[in-house]
């Protein structure tokens, strides 16, 4: 199979567009055990594009349980060097009504409880994050949801929480004081362990609601959160369609994020650990006889 340069990661309703031509089903192994759901690989306008449901088929998996590394290792595996991620957020400022849309282009991590690194077991890496959202691909993703009508923001900082409960009403106001746009419980893993796979990511981030700061709305709901979602899922597949067009010609600008991210002397890295991440950092080692060292 052909690599597949384009990964779409949100709602399984993502993949239901008419204009998708469904090829397969891709089940992929990772040394972090299983991702999400099978990848469902298939072309859009004559582009391969894989598909992966963020949170299962059917919705079954907690935000805090979510494998985030087999899910981006997946897509790397597949060849994948865009991937757009499309997903709910609250908005924390009165300007970002339910039914916009938000291309953010800086996280804040509140979350206490996930792995968001493939490094470790004998092999450092420090990649910048300084911008973690790829310039390239946002830019995209701005343009098509605008194209496609959309009410459209282009930056801002999403603030990424735990979960699976919503905000009490004092973190809530807190975040507002911060400055923050939009929250979330999903994006910012995934931003990190795609830059370390260096691959380009942005975010469609669908505001649904206004958390629970705003007196004069209702809190926010699971219940509310899914209707608006459905409301909107063909506004999203049309921005997909369109931005995954939109990305023909489009240079990976994340392409070389580890380049002078790797810290170990490799000939000190577990072999097991050069094995696990050889799809992410093979391209940087260099072999002189039985000297292993980076390429820079």
């Amino acid at each position: 199979m052909s690599e597949v340069r384009i990964g779409v990661i949100g709602g399984s309703g993502l993949y239901g567009m008419e204009a998708l031509r469904v090829s397969g089903e891709r089940r992929i192994e990772t040394p972090w055990g299983e991702p999400s759901d099978a990848y469902v690989i298939g072309e859009l306008d004559g582009r391969e594009v894989a598909f992966l449901a963020r949170h299962g088929r059917g919705h079954r998996i907690l935000p805090t349980e979510l494998n985030f590394r087999a899910n981006v290792y997946g897509f790397k595996k597949l060849g994948v060097e865009f991937l757009i991620s499309v997903s709910a957020v609250g908005s924390m400022k009165l300007e970002y009504a339910p039914g916009h849309i938000v291309v953010p282009d800086q996280f804040f991590d509140r979350t206490r409880h996930r792995p968001d690194t493939f490094f470790g077991n004998g092999l450092v890496a420090h990649v910048s994050l300084a911008r973690p959202v790829s310039e390239a691909l946002a830019g995209v993703l701005f343009e098509s949801a605008r194209a496609e009508g959309a009410t459209v923001h282009r930056g801002g900082t999403y603030l990424n929480m735990e979960g699976p409960q919503f905000s009490t009403r004092a973190e809530s106001m807190v975040y507002r004081q911060w400055g923050v746009d939009v929250i979330g419980m999903t994006n910012l893993q995934e931003a990190k362990l795609a830059r370390e796979a260096e691959m380009a990511y942005a975010s469609l981030s669908m505001v649904t609601d206004y958390d629970c700061w705003h007196e004069e709305e209702a809190a926010v709901t699971g219940e509310g959160v899914m209707e608006v979602l459905r409301q909107n899922v063909a506004l999203a597949q049309r921005v997909v369609r369109r931005a995954v067009a939109g990305l023909d010609g489009v240079e990976n600008d994340c392409a070389d994020a580890l380049r002078m991210a790797l810290i170990t002397d490799p000939d000190l890295v577990p072999d097991a650990t050069l094995a696990m991440l050889r799809p992410l950092v093979g391209k940087y080692l260099v072999q002189d006889g039985h000297k292993l060292s980076w390429r820079r």
